[in-house]
């Protein structure tokens, strides 16, 4: 095989680093290439999309033979590719530019020579429409190299000894003396480039300034390190105005060839409260306020006819699901994008409204337009928690167990906060849970799945955690302790039982489990069972620090998209509640 060609070869999941502005984000591989990014926003056709068998690439690489390494700076997304060489030790220093432009985003790229001369290989190679866009218009001026791919304008600064081959193809060989470095600045944008390039260094300058100010110290947390860097993760997803992307990727599968790979470059409602909660407890108000906003306007535009998921940036509706027959995908899974999701009714987004809404109301961060919300999610709750729902896995409809003690807990800690209308939310609360208990209680004492299912669920940690009822109540410890007893393996927790099969057959363990089961431990009171649960779940990573959604034990791959920001947002909660005393 070609030296080119491994390049272009998708690599696992837990080698990929992760940069985000916000806007949208890109996968970088351990030989410095860039494999997926899609602009101007999320959802958008990605222009580098190699990670699924398309064309375009972007790989800045040492010409020798190499061992790969790197490291986040603390509390940002700027990402350095390690190299050590057999002639020393190379860098390259990474990330996306913000303040973020909506139309343009802007890579930067900095290749140091730390131990010795640096010799390294550059290849610029975008195509939009998922690599089917032909590049056209390429010329270059006395700044840079200039082109236009599809809909997209773009611009190379810092490749002034590039040479295109036949097919547009532009590449070259850079050498850094030892102690110097070398910068590359991409722009890519839906509009005009007209302004000249940027100020190299104004640019990596307001790029820290940046997340200096948007990631915080978190000191007092356990692994304030990771905590700080999940807090990162989940600012690199959240639009600046709008909401958080569950992921930045689409149709990573999370089992091979079983039919799950989903396009997660969407805001789910639920996500969105998991996020909000998380930045409560730590006291990261920009998130926090962010989720809220979202949130509330979606609920206030739609009301009881609140979907799942929304664009992230315009909140417009998801796009039908389709399969991109032309991408091989990633090996395991075919290439899709859009989601299902659009048609779903889920119960549980109502209660998850309203958890958000009063962990807002806590910290003094909630306005009119919230409190409106929690009137119209509580009515619509009233309205339709009776319907069977696709619930929180997002199944067939049915009474799922964990939607109705959703809606309690949203409901009773909207109450507490004295939003809405305070003796009807409780009242309604009363009812839901009275029959939930009729038709969903197991003969053990512990919540079962729905009625007429009675396996249980790794879901139902989530009401007790919430408040859906008292402290110490005995359905809550029983549902604990089942979810050890069945569907625990080696410290990672799965969904619930596929049929026969032995856990992890079927799929992984689910990280936002592993991380529920700490809090559920935590709030029963054994700590030490609690930090048991974080410290196991939160090494299901790779050397970049993020998570997927699935962890592969026995491989100890991850599984599904990267990263996922429930997940990040999980281990952010955990840090904050677990450094503090039980409730």
């Amino acid at each position: 095989m070609a030296v080119e060609d491994a390049r272009q070869e998708p690599q696992v999941l837990r080698q990929y680093a992760f940069l985000g502005d916000g806007r949208r984000g890109a996968l970088i591989g351990p030989r410095g290439d860039v494999s997926w990014l899609c602009v101007p926003r999320w959802e958008s056709a990605a222009i580098f999309a190699s990670l699924l068998g398309g064309r375009g690439r972007y790989v800045v690489s040492p010409s020798a033979r190499y061992v790969w390494g790197g490291f986040y700076q603390p509390g940002s997304l700027i990402w350095t590719s390690r190299w050590v060489t057999t002639g020393g030790v190379v860098h390259c220093r990474e990330a996306l530019a913000l303040p973020a432009d909506p139309h343009c985003a802007t890579l930067l790229r900095r290749v140091e020579a730390v131990n010795g001369d640096a010799r390294v290989t550059v290849t610029l190679d975008p195509r939009a429409d998922f690599g089917r866009a032909p590049l056209e218009d390429l010329r270059r001026d006395e700044y840079s190299w200039t082109a236009r791919t599809g809909p997209l304008f773009l611009r190379w600064t810092g490749a002034d000894g590039a040479q295109p081959d036949a097919d547009g193809v532009l590449s070259t060989e850079l050498v850094v003396a030892q102690g110097e470095c070398h910068d590359l600045v991409l722009e890519l944008s839906d509009r005009p480039l007209t302004a000249r390039p940027p100020n190299v260094q104004r640019a990596w300058d307001a790029t820290e300034r940046t997340w200096r100010a948007a990631a915080p110290g978190l000191t007092g947390t356990l692994a304030g390190r990771d905590a700080r860097h999940a807090c990162a993760v989940l600012h690199g997803l959240s639009v600046p105005d709008g909401g958080t992307v569950a992921a930045a990727t689409t149709s990573l599968p999370e089992r091979a060839e079983a039919g799950r790979n989903y396009d997660y470059r969407y805001a789910w409602i639920r996500d969105q409260s998991f996020i909000g909660l998380a930045a409560a407890a730590a006291g990261v108000d920009e998130l926090l306020d962010r989720a809220v906003c979202f949130v509330s306007e979606r609920v206030l535009a739609d009301g009881p006819r609140l979907a799942p998921a929304y664009a992230a940036a315009t909140g417009g509706s998801v796009p039908q699901e389709q399969t991109l027959g032309f991408l091989s995908g990633y090996p395991g899974a075919p290439a899709r994008t859009g989601n299902w999701v659009r048609g779903q009714f889920q119960l549980d987004a109502f209660g998850e409204v309203m958890l958000l809404l009063a962990a807002a109301a806590r910290a003094g961060r909630l306005d009119d337009d919230g409190r409106r919300a929690v009137r119209v999610a509580a009515d619509a709750v009233g309205r339709r928690w009776r319907e069977p729902d696709a619930g929180m896995w997002e199944l067939s409809p049915k009474a799922w167990t964990h939607s109705r003690l959703t809606c309690v807990a949203g409901l009773r800690q909207a109450a507490a906060q004295g939003l809405g209308a305070v003796d009807h939310h409780q009242e309604l609360a009363r009812r839901i849970l009275a029959e939930t208990t009729a038709t969903s209680l197991h003969p053990s004492g512990r919540w079962q799945r729905a009625p007429g299912d009675p396996r249980v669920d790794a879901a139902l940690l989530f009401p007790g955690i919430r408040g859906a009822l008292p402290l110490r109540d005995p359905r809550t410890a029983a549902t604990l302790s089942a979810v050890r007893a069945h569907l625990a393996e080696d410290g990672y927790v799965y969904r619930f039982e596929a049929g026969d099969q032995p856990l992890g057959t079927a799929e992984g363990a689910f990280l936002l489990c592993g991380f529920g089961m700490a809090l559920a431990n935590h709030r029963a009171g054994d700590t030490v069972a609690a930090a048991r649960w974080f410290e196991r779940n939160r090494a299901a990573c790779g050397p970049p620090g993020l998570f997927a959604e699935e962890y592969d034990v026995r491989q100890r791959q991850l599984r599904g998209n990267l990263p996922q920001a429930f997940v990040h947002a999980l281990l952010l909660e955990c840090a904050t509640t677990l450094s503090g005393p039980p409730p």
